[in-house]
C-alpha cells in the first residue's frame, strides 16, 4: 500500500481512532494530488491495481470532478486515454495485461460512480467525438449479467444526470440533452430496445434484479423514444405477461406495471392515444387489485396504473370532438370505473389522492349535462360510498378522540386535513346530482343508526359530517325553503336519537349540523321545540363532556340570534333548563377550569340576554328575569370585595377567577339590551345596569393592581358605554381615575382604546373629561416611549418593543380621534400645554418617515385638522403662538417636500398614493390659512434646496392658487418625479 492509498484510507476514516493531526495531513496530501496535472492518469492507474473500495471511490470521484472542471483544457491524448480506460472498465475488461482488478466486481456504489464518469464523457463527446459509445457497448453485453447491469446503470445515470426533467436543468444542459436524444433516436435506440426485450425475457426468472434494472430503463426512456418500439404486440404482450405471472417476484411485476404506466402517460394526440389505450385490453389486470395483498407494492403499482389509465381516457374524452371517440371513451371508463372504486376503498392513501383528482375531473364532465345516464348515476352513487368510507375515523382511536388526548388531537387534525379533498368532491357531486346526494345522505344516516356498536360511532359521525358538508353547496334560499329532500332530512336529523350521542365527535358534528340548517327551522317553527331539546338536554349544553357543553353554549347563542322573537313562547322553559349552568358558571370548580377565549361558557349569558332583552318581553317579566340574574351575581362580587377588605388576605387565584367569570357573564348578558330600551323606553332596566356598574367599579378600588380584573372591568365599561349611552357619564370620572393609576404599556393601551370609544360616541360632550385625563396620558406615553425610533432586531427584547410599537400606534390613533372630533382645544388646556412641543415633534418625525404608511397618513391628517382649527385667515391673530412658524418652516418643508423626494416614497403603492393625496391637501389648506407666508417660504426656501427649475416653481404656484385639487396632485407628483431624476440624494429630514 503506497502513501496515496494510506492517505485515502485515513481521510475516509470515521471511527475516530485516527489522530486528528494525521487525518488533516492525509486530507491535505489527497488535495495536493487532486491539484496535480497528472491526476487522471494517477486515478486510472490506481483503479487498475487497488482492490480497496475507498481508493476506487476516491479515484472515480476525482475523475468525475476532473472531467467536469478540466475537460476543455485537456489534451487530445489525455481525453483518448481516459475514454479508452473508462470504457474498458465499464465493459469488464482489463486496461492492460499487467492489472488484474476489475471495477465491475466492486459494490453497487462503485459501479454507480463509474456510470457517472461514463455519462460525463457522453455529455462532452457524444455524438461528435465518441459517436460509437452505445453501438460499441452492445456487443459486450454477451459477457453476461455483470456488463448488462453496468449498461443499465449507465442508461439510468444518463437519465438522472442529464435527460430527466424531474430535476432543475440549465439551458445548456437542456440543449445537450436534446442533442444526445436526437442522436440516440437516429443511431441506436431500436437496438437498445431490442436488447431490453431480450434482457427482460431471458432474466425475468433467473435474475430478477437485472430484469428490474432493464424495466426501470424502459420506464424512463418511454417518455422520449418512438412509442411504437414499446407499444407493439410483442413488447406489450411481454409486459402484461410479467404483470400477470404469479410465479415472478412482486418487484418484477410492479416494475413492469410502471413501464405500462409510462406508456399510458406518453404525450400523444388524443385520437392516437385513445387507439393505444383501447389496444391495451387493460381489463386483464383488473382482478389483481382484488386478489393480491392490498398493502403490497404490486397492488400499489397496479392501482396507479388503473388510475393513470382512467385519467388518460378521460383526458381523451375531453379533447375529442367526434361522437365515435367520445363513445369509445365512455365504454372504456364504464369498464375501468368499478376497479377504480375498489382501489380507492381498499388500497393505500397515495393511490387515493390521485384517484380523487381523477374523480373530480370525471364529475366535472357532468356539469353541463341536463340529464345523467344510468351508468353515470351508478358511478355517482359509488363515488359517494367511496367518500363515506374514507370519511370514517379508525375505531382504534375512538377513546383517544373522545377524551381528546394528544393522540386523539393528532388523529383528528390528520383526518380533517385528509377530508378536505373528499369534501370538495362531495360538493361537486352535490351540484351535479343533488337528489342522488341527498338520498345517499338520508340512507347513510339511517344506516349509521342501525350499524353495529363496533362501528356505530364512526358511521354516525361520517354520515353527519357528510350532511354538514353538503350545506356548503346549498344557498340560504335552498335551505330556507327545504329544497329537494331537505324538507325530510332536517326533521329526520332533529328527531333522531343516536345511541352514541355521548361521544364527543358525534355530539359536536350533530350540533354544528343543526346550526347549519337553522334557516329551515326559521321558516318551519314547528321544529323549534326539537332544536331547543337538542341544545338544552344532555346532547348539548348538558353534555357530560365539558368541551361539547361549551361549544353547545356558543352555538345556542347563534340559534337565539337567528330565531330571537320566535323563541318568545319558550323563554321560561329555556331559563329553567339553564338555571344549573348559570349557577355553575361562577362556581369555584368552573372558574378554575381552563378557558378558551372563544368558548369560555359565557355565551349562555349572551343567549339569555338576547332572549330577555327583546322589547316584546313584558316589562315586569323583563325586570324579574334580569334581577334574578344580576342580583346574585352582584352579591357574589360584593361579598368577595368585603372579604378582601376585612381580612386583607392575599389575592386568591380562585376568587379572582370567579370575579372574572362574573364580570364576563354580566358583560355577555348586557349584549342583548339596546341603548334605546335601557335609556328611553325602559329606564328601570338601565337603572339595574347602573347599579351593577357601580358594584363592579369597586373592584378597581379593592384590587388596584390585579391586571386580569382591571382588563375585565375595562371591557365592561366599553359595553356600558354602548348600552347606557350618555347616562354612563356620572360613572366615568371615578372609573377613569382608577384605571389611570397604572402606567404599564398594556394598561395604557386599553385605557386609550376606551377614550377613543368615548370620543367617537359622544364627540365634544367628553371635552371636560379629556381636559382632565389627556395630560396624564401624554405624560405617561412620552415618559415610556424612547426618543429614538422603535425597531425590531437581533439581541433586543422584541416582545417589549412590539408592546411599545403598539402603544405608539394607539397613541397616534387617540391624537387623530381627538383632532378629528373637534376636540383639538384639549391639546391647549393649561395642563396639556407642556406636552404640545413633544407632541408636535413626534407628529412631524412620524409624518416624514414612519415605516407604516397608514400611521404617516393619520399624522398628516392631524396636522391638516390642527391648521384648520388653530389658524385664522391670513394675517389674523395667532391662536397658538409659534404654531404657524412651525408648520411653514418644519412641517411644510420636511414632510410635504423632502419626505416625498425620498426614493422610499413609492408612488406605485396604493396606500402611499393616498398619503400623497393628504400631503397635497395639507399644502392647499396651508395656502388657504397662511396665504403668501406659506407659499413664498415653500417656493423660495424648499424648491431651491431641491434644485427645482424656476418654471416648475411658477407652475406650482398657479396650480396651488387654482381650485382643481386633482390637477394639483397630478402636477406635484410630476414635479417630485422630475426632481428625483436629478439625483438629489442629499436632502434629508431636518
Amino acid at each position: 500500500m503506497d502513501d496515496l492509498e494510506k492517505a485515502i484510507l485515513i481521510s475516509f476514516d470515521e471511527s475516530g481512532s485516527v489522530d486528528s493531526g494525521l487525518k488533516s495531513q492525509a486530507v491535505a496530501f489527497c488535495q495536493q494530488i487532486k491539484e496535480s496535472p497528472s491526476l487522471c492518469s494517477i486515478c486510472i492507474e490506481r483503479l487498475c491495481f487497488s482492490k480497496l473500495v475507498q481508493v476506487q471511490f476516491w479515484c472515480l470521484q476525482c475523475l468525475h470532478g476532473a472531467l467536469q472542471v478540466r475537460y476543455s483544457s485537456m489534451s487530445l491524448e489525455e481525453k483518448s486515454f481516459i475514454r479508452k480506460s473508462v470504457f474498458s472498465m465499464a465493459c469488464y475488461e482489463t486496461i492492460d495485461d499487467k492489472n488484474s482488478v476489475r471495477v465491475l466486481e466492486g459494490p453497487a456504489f462503485i459501479k454507480n460512480k463509474l456510470a457517472q464518469v461514463v455519462v460525463s464523457l457522453i455529455y462532452f463527446e457524444y455524438p461528435l467525438i465518441w459517436a460509437s459509445v452505445f453501438i460499441d457497448y452492445l456487443p459486450n453485453l454477451r459477457k453476461g449479467p455483470v456488463v448488462i447491469d453496468m449498461f443499465c446503470r449507465v442508461l439510468n445515470a444518463l437519465d438522472d444526470e442529464l435527460i430527466s426533467m424531474d430535476y432543475p436543468r440549465s439551458s445548456d444542459e437542456v440543449a445537450v440533452a436534446g442533442r444526445i436524444k436526437d442522436a440516440m433516436r437516429q443511431q441506436c435506440i431500436p437496438q437498445i430496445v431490442r436488447v431490453w426485450y431480450d434482457i427482460v425475457s431471458m432474466y425475468r426468472a433467473s435474475d430478477p434484479d437485472l430484469c428490474i434494472s432493464a424495466l426501470d430503463c424502459i420506464r424512463r426512456y418511454v417518455t422520449w423514444i418512438d412509442i411504437g418500439l414499446i407499444a407493439n404486440d410483442a413488447f406489450l404482450q411481454l409486459l402484461f405477461e410479467l404483470i400477470l405471472s404469479n410465479g415472478l417476484s412482486d418487484q418484477v411485476r410492479g416494475a413492469s406495471a410502471s413501464c405500462v404506466i409510462a406508456v399510458v402517460s406518453k404525450r400523444m394526440d388524443p385520437k392516437s392515444k385513445l387507439n393505444l389505450l383501447q389496444s391495451l385490453h387493460m381489463s386483464r389486470v383488473f382482478g389483481l387489485v382484488a386478489t393480491e395483498d392490498n398493502d403490497s407494492d404490486l397492488v400499489s403499482r397496479v392501482a396507479s396504473l388503473l388510475t393513470g389509465y382512467a385519467t388518460e381516457v378521460l383526458e381523451c374524452s375531453k379533447r375529442l370532438n367526434s361522437e365515435d371517440g367520445k363513445g369509445i371513451s365512455v365504454e372504456i371508463l364504464n369498464e375501468v370505473m368499478p376497479s377504480v372504486f375498489y382501489v380507492m376503498q381498499n388500497c393505500e392513501v397515495d393511490a387515493t389522492f390521485s384517484i380523487l383528482q381523477f374523480l373530480s375531473g370525471y364529475v366535472g364532465t357532468m356539469k353541463n349535462l341536463s340529464l345523467l345516464t344510468n351508468a353515470q348515476l351508478l358511478h355517482v352513487g359509488q363515488m359517494l360510498e367511496v367518500i363515506r368510507v374514507h370519511m370514517c375515523f379508525d375505531p382504534v382511536y375512538r377513546n383517544n378522540l373522545d377524551i381528546w388526548d394528544k393522540i386523539g388531537r393528532e388523529e383528528e387534525d390528520r383526518m380533517m386535513e385528509f377530508r378536505k379533498d373528499l369534501l370538495v368532491l362531495l360538493r361537486s357531486i352535490g351540484r351535479v346530482a343533488p337528489d342522488v346526494t341527498q338520498v345517499f345522505i338520508r340512507n347513510s344516516i339511517a344506516g349509521a343508526v342501525a350499524s353495529p356498536d363496533e362501528r356505530n360511532v364512526e358511521e354516525v359521525e361520517a354520515a353527519l359530517s357528510l350532511f354538514y358538508a353538503l350545506g356548503e353547496s346549498l344557498t340560504d334560499e335552498m335551505i330556507r325553503t327545504g329544497s329537494g329532500l331537505l324538507r325530510e332530512l332536517v326533521p329526520m336529523l332533529l328527531s333522531t336519537r343516536f345511541p352514541c350521542h355521548s361521544n364527543r365527535l358525534v355530539a359536536l358534528v350533530y350540533l354544528e349540523t343543526i346550526t347549519r340548517y337553522l334557516k329551515f327551522v326559521q321558516e318551519n317553527t314547528q321544529y323549534i321545540p326539537l332544536v331547543l331539546g337538542a341544545f338544552l338536554d344532555e346532547r348539548g349544553i348538558h353534555h357530560p363532556n365539558i368541551n361539547v357543553g361549551r361549544r353547545a353554549s356558543y352555538l345556542f347563542m347563534r340559534v337565539v340570534k337567528l330565531l330571537k322573537a320566535k323563541l318568545l313562547p319558550y323563554i321560561e322553559t329555556i331559563l329553567q333548563s339553564l338555571q344549573d349552568k348559570v349557577a355553575q358558571f361562577t362556581s369555584m370548580g368552573f372558574a378554575s377550569t381552563e378557558l378558551s377565549s372563544c368558548e369560555d361558557g359565557s355565551h349562555i349569558f349572551e343567549a339569555i340576554g338576547l332572549l330577555i332583552g327583546m322589547e316584546e318581553v313584558p316589562l315586569g317579566k323583563q325586570s324579574d328575569y334580569l334581577s334574578a340574574l344580576l342580583t346574585p351575581l352582584c352579591h357574589q362580587v360584593e361579598e368577595a370585595l368585603l372579604n378582601a377588605k376585612v381580612r386583607n388576605e392575599e389575592e386568591s387565584p380562585t376568587k379572582i377567577a370567579i370575579i372574572q367569570q362574573i364580570i364576563m357573564a354580566i358583560n355577555a348578558l348586557s349584549k342583548g339590551f339596546s341603548e334605546r330600551l335601557v335609556t328611553a323606553s325602559r329606564p328601570g332596566i338601565g337603572a339595574m345596569f347602573k347599579q351593577t356598574l357601580d358594584v363592579l367599579l369597586q373592584i378597581l378600588v379593592v384590587f388596584p393592581k390585579t391586571e386580569p380584573l382591571r382588563s375585565k372591568v375595562t371591557s365592561f365599561i366599553h359595553r356600558m358605554v354602548d348600552t347606557l349611552g350618555s347616562s354612563v357619564f356620572p360613572y366615568l370620572p371615578k372609573a377613569l381615575e382608577q384605571l389611570l393609576a397604572e402606567s404599564e404599556p398594556k394598561e395604557l393601551l386599553g385605557f386609550m382604546l376606551l377614550l377613543n370609544q368615548l370620543i367617537c360616541k359622544f364627540n365634544t360632550a367628553v371635552g371636560d373629561i379629556m381636559d382632565e385625563v389627556y395630560p396624564a396620558i401624554a405624560g405617561r406615553v412620552f415618559n415610556i416611549l424612547p426618543r429614538e425610533p422603535l425597531s425590531l432586531g437581533p439581541g433586543g427584547n422584541n416582545e417589549e418593543i412590539r408592546e411599545l410599537q403598539e402603544l405608539q400606534r394607539t397613541f397616534y390613533t387617540l391624537l387623530h380621534v381627538i383632532a378629528t372630533h373637534d376636540l383639538s382645544s384639549v391639546f391647549l388646556s393649561p395642563k396639556s400645554r407642556v406636552y404640545l412641543d413633544p407632541m408636535m415633534q413626534l407628529l412631524l418625525s412620524t409624518s416624514c418617515g414612519h415605516k407604516d404608511i397608514l400611521v404617516r397618513k393619520a399624522c398628516v391628517q392631524i396636522f391638516i385638522r390642527l391648521i384648520k382649527d388653530w389658524s385664522a385667515r391670513p394675517y389674523g391673530e395667532e391662536k397658538v403662538p409659534g404654531f404657524k412658524k412651525f408648520v411653514i418652516e418644519a412641517f411644510a418643508i420636511n414632510c410635504c417636500l423632502y419626505s416625498v423626494l425620498d426614493k422610499s416614497f413609492e408612488f406605485r403603492d396604493a396606500n402611499t398614493l393616498i398619503l400623497f393625496g393628504e400631503i397635497v391637501l395639507a399644502q392647499k389648506v396651508m395656502y388657504e390659512k397662511y396665504g403668501n407666508d406659506f407659499l413664498v417660504h415653500f417656493v423660495s426656501k424648499g424648491f431651491p434646496a431641491a434644485h427645482c427649475p424656476q418654471d416648475l416653481a411658477q407652475q406650482y404656484c398657479q396650480k396651488l392658487q387654482g381650485n382643481d385639487i386633482k390637477a394639483l396632485k397630478s402636477f406635484y407628483q410630476t414635479v417630485i418625479e422630475n426632481l428625483r431624476v436629478q439625483h438629489n440624494g442629499s436632502l434629508v429630514f431636518r
